[in-house]
């Protein structure tokens, strides 16, 4: 995330079997699969034609929306958790955490879970939403740094405003893994909620799990990504990222991995995607962003890993063996947050434009886009008559509260920070203007 202005860069009973290793009809979990390779079975929207539907949540929708049994479930800043029929929009249920919930739900043998900002990873009942469990952590913070991204005031720590989901829980054989704000891994028991293991790294672990071949995968911003044996809790192999003990600025995992034919592909707040062996964590091949951080979780479908960075606000093709870049499309330097959905041959992508844009894989070319209802209303002095951000004037100084309200703009803007779902011939999406899109 770069800031022009700034000196520096700124820029989550028994049950029945929950192996959830391929994509399905269903994508009850973030990615869509327990792998998180980002691909769904549905046939997407190649041509938009209308919106099907609309739902307005009081706060903003930062997590993504998952599906189950003709049913959606997603979150909100507005601290509930919401079930909304597929077809319709209409809401079944709502449940109360009373707590930011800036995590895509999973959902597995009838139960939906998620993790809030109150650091408790609740259970519910995915049909009434009633509360079956809930399990508290050491409790939530954001990742924090002295003089965080080069802004004022340079002796005080400061919590990162662009630290902006909480881990999202996956679940596969009959356990429920999640990160934690107080730097623990958790697996609990997905019937009762004990406690089956907790790995702790240095640092915040806002990330969401990937399981492949019995092992999760996962990275803190301790600056480690770790391969962890699912069943035991015990570490496999890390694998060391980068360091900025400056400004804080090229340090961390905010990306989620996907794993697919034997490698893991994640991005790095030291603006680098990675590619590492599943099996012993040797780096493969690294891409670098020249100081673009990659928050985004990359997609991996046939023989190709896609991921977007951040300010730089590229959309990337690359070959998932060597990493050689094939084809890029640029985003008019609006920050995608947001990782890629792909169903057929296309890929759907949000940006803090607050826009969602559909794009051709074969062409890497926009066939579409739809603007949310709050990029409507974006004020034209933020907006540069080329329509590129006017970060001086969304920014407005170097000063620490000055980031944190230029954020809060671009949130009033509607931007899209959720991740996409594909949800048979609809593509289902959150924006920070509270309202949960289904497009067809």
């Amino acid at each position: 995330m770069r800031l022009k202005f700034l000196t520096a860069a700124i820029f989550f009973i028994a049950l029945p079997c929950f192996c959830q290793d391929s994509a399905m009809s269903d994508s009850g979990t973030f990615r869509g699969n327990a792998r998180h390779s980002g691909v769904y079975d549905g046939a997407g929207v190649p041509k938009f034609s209308s919106l099907k539907w609309k739902f307005h949540t009081a706060g903003m929708i930062l997590g993504s929306p998952v599906s189950a049994s003709g049913m959606i479930y997603v979150g909100s800043t507005d601290g509930n958790l919401y079930a909304l029929d597929a077809e319709t929009g209409a809401q079944k249920w709502k449940f109360d955490a009373k707590s930011r919930i800036p995590s895509t739900p999973a959902i597995a043998g009838g139960v939906v879970y998620f993790t809030a900002y109150d650091g408790v990873l609740y259970a519910l009942d995915a049909s009434t939403g009633t509360l079956k469990w809930k399990f508290q952590t050491g409790g939530e913070r954001r990742f924090a740094g002295k003089h965080l991204h080069g802004v004022q005031p340079a002796a005080e720590t400061m919590p990162d405003p662009f630290d902006v989901y909480l881990s999202s829980p996956v679940v596969w054989n009959g356990a429920v893994y999640f990160g934690s704000g107080d730097g623990n891994v958790y697996s609990l028991n997905a019937a009762s909620g004990t406690l089956n293991w907790k790995f702790h790294t240095g640092d915040i672990v806002h990330a969401s799990p990937a399981i492949a071949d019995g092992a999760l995968f996962i990275g803190s911003w301790d600056s480690y990504f770790y391969s962890i044996d699912a069943a035991t809790g015990k570490e496999k192999w890390k694998f060391k990222t980068g360091e900025d003990h400056e400004i804080y600025n090229q340090v961390g995992v905010q990306s989620s991995a996907a794993v697919v034919d034997g490698m893991v592909y994640f991005g790095c707040r030291d603006a680098h995607l990675y590619a590492l062996d599943e099996k012993t964590g040797e780096k493969k091949w690294a891409f670098s962003a020249n100081g673009s951080w990659v928050v985004g979780s990359p997609a991996v479908k046939d023989g190709k890993v896609y991921f977007p960075t951040s300010d730089s606000s590229t959309f990337f093709a690359a070959d998932a063996k060597s990493g050689q870049i094939l084809k890029t499309m640029t985003f008019n330097k609006w920050f995608i947050f947001s990782s890629p959905a792909i169903a057929g041959n296309f890929a759907y992508v949000g940006s803090t434009q607050g826009i969602l844009v559909a794009v051709d894989l074969s062409s890497m070319q926009q066939v579409w886009s739809f603007d949310t209802d709050g990029s409507k209303h974006r004020p034209a002095g933020y907006v540069k008559p080329d329509g590129t951000p006017d970060m001086e004037v969304i920014y407005r100084s170097d000063f620490y509260d000055d980031m944190v309200t230029g954020l809060n703009r671009i949130m009033g803007m509607g931007a899209v920070f959720s991740s996409p779902l594909v949800f048979g011939k609809t593509v289902i999406v959150g924006s920070a203007d509270g309202n949960l899109y289904a497009l067809m």
